[in-house]
């Protein structure tokens, strides 16, 4: 795969920041990106998110439409759900987020 690689140092700071939320707690791909500095680099963080370390809570970090991707919804659902979020059909209720 091409493009950010678990080790790089925009996945690690990617990494720390999810580290760092709170269960219920979700922020999209764009303000990770603020986060780190890198304003307008959210596909760089859904590309380092695609490598994240096992146990990182990669299921708070959402698309800012809310709307889960297609491929990840059956998984990334119930374990919002389980954190309280309410999910439904494929989208995260407004003020959930």
């Amino acid at each position: 795969m091409s493009g950010t690689r678990v080790g790089t140092d925009l996945a690690a700071q990617v990494y720390a920041v999810v580290a760092g939320l709170a269960e219920g707690e979700l922020v999209t791909y764009g303000e990770v990106a603020s986060e780190i500095g890198r304003p307008g680099a959210a596909r760089a963080v859904g590309t380092a998110m695609r490598t994240c370390p096992a146990g990182l809570a990669w299921w708070r970090v959402v698309p800012a439409s809310g709307r889960l991707h297609a491929g990840l919804a059956a998984r990334q659902a119930p374990l919002l759900q389980a954190e309280g979020v309410v999910v439904v059909d494929g989208r995260i209720r407004p003020g959930d987020r």
